[in-house]
């Protein structure tokens, strides 16, 4: 996975699974500059060449409820959460439970701010596939590129080498994986 560079196959791949009359219109790479010097950031590619030249989101998906616009987040986000901060790194390399989690030395507030941080710190939210469940690009720290399911229960990292799933990491794995209608976490 190269979150620097967009391979062509993968744009292509890309091009492939949107239906174009459910796409919005592409950004334009004026408005995608635009975007990540407002918030000191580079979105990972092919994510990013996707937006500017491609399509800005699509109700045909994926996920579940469709690919949300770059500058949208889902209608049961809510309005009283922190102020997401996507310049600060993505606090996570590994998956967390933090559901039924009973052997975690900190207290309840350290908790609560560990998990802020994991929603709202260094990722944009693609979607939502409802009950809850977000898809993240995390667009800073060391999973640049990567997409993380994030849900109330925890966070699980997207990609084969995470175990989790079949498919391949990053934006474009994760549509690929979408697009063969396959189900996000189909390893045995």
């Amino acid at each position: 996975m190269d979150a620097d560079h967009a391979d062509p196959a993968d744009l292509e791949a890309l091009r492939a699974a949107f239906d174009v009359d459910s796409c919005e219109p592409p950004l334009g790479w004026e408005a995608v500059r635009a975007y990540e010097a407002e918030r000191g950031i580079v979105l990972p590619e092919p994510y990013r060449t996707f937006v500017a030249e491609v399509c800005d989101g699509s109700a045909s998906g994926p996920p579940d409820y469709g690919l949300l616009p770059l500058v949208e987040m889902p209608e049961d986000w809510g309005d009283d959460r922190p102020q997401r901060v996507l310049a600060k790194p993505f606090p996570l390399t590994v998956p967390w439970l933090w559901e039924g989690d009973e052997g975690d030395p900190r207290q309840p507030e350290e908790i609560d701010e560990a998990k802020s941080q994991v929603f709202d710190h260094g990722s944009i939210v693609l979607g939502t596939d409802g009950c809850g469940m977000y898809w993240h690009l995390i667009v800073t720290g060391p999973h640049r590129g990567h997409i993380w399911n994030i849900s109330g229960e925890g966070a699980a990292p997207f990609g084969a080498e995470f175990g989790f799933t079949t498919g391949s990491p990053g934006f474009a794995g994760w549509v690929k994986h979408w697009a063969a209608h396959e189900p996000w976490f189909d390893a045995v």
